[in-house]
């Protein structure tokens, strides 16, 4: 059995959370490299704020294997930081041989160049609230990537989200805000 940290990982079949137990960054990471080594997908909570607004913290994230494959631009990818050694998903915005440059939506620079045996997995999902979340990692994916590395997407993606919350929120069966 696996004891898990409950604010870092999301319940799944084979897991049972404890309240009070911990789980470190580096434990985490051997145990998301061996779920994913096993072909298997990786849920866990999300913190921090550097992915937002298409992943916020506490949002779930589901892993996927890379399983060889190279990740494609816009993809939102979990790697070892280049610089800190620590776990961080952010978005693919760029590649150069078999390295591929991150972001994350909402920083101020790249993280840098990531070898591809630094990469662990692919976000093929987003939970929030217990619902699914699809913007982001769709073909809109690419225009983000494209906009994060020149540095537009945040200059773009208020105005933008203001226009269109009031029609995301009608959707929903949420009220819009005044």
């Amino acid at each position: 059995m696996v004891v898990l940290n409950p604010e870092q990982i999301e319940a799944a079949p084979f897991v049972r959370k404890i309240e009070g137990s911990t789980l470190s960054s580096p434990a985490l990471v051997a145990l998301l490299r061996a779920v994913l080594d096993q072909g298997m997908p990786f849920r866990f909570r999300a913190t921090g704020f550097s992915m937002l607004p298409f992943v916020r913290d506490g949002d779930v994230i589901t892993l996927a294997p890379l399983a060889g494959a190279s990740p494609s631009l816009g993809d939102v990818v979990a790697f070892l930081h280049p610089d800190s050694g620590k776990l961080a998903v952010h978005r693919v915005v760029g590649k150069q041989g078999r390295s591929v440059l991150v972001r994350g939506d909402n920083t101020e620079k790249p993280d840098g160049l990531v070898p591809a045996a630094d990469l662990l997995g692919r976000v093929t999902r987003v939970e929030r609230d217990g619902r699914r979340v699809y913007l982001g990692l769709g073909p809109e994916r690419r225009l983000i990537a494209f906009l994060t590395r020149r540095g537009l997407f945040l200059s773009l993606a208020l105005p933008a989200w203001r226009l269109v919350r009031p029609i995301v929120r009608r959707r929903s069966g949420r009220r819009p805000r005044p």
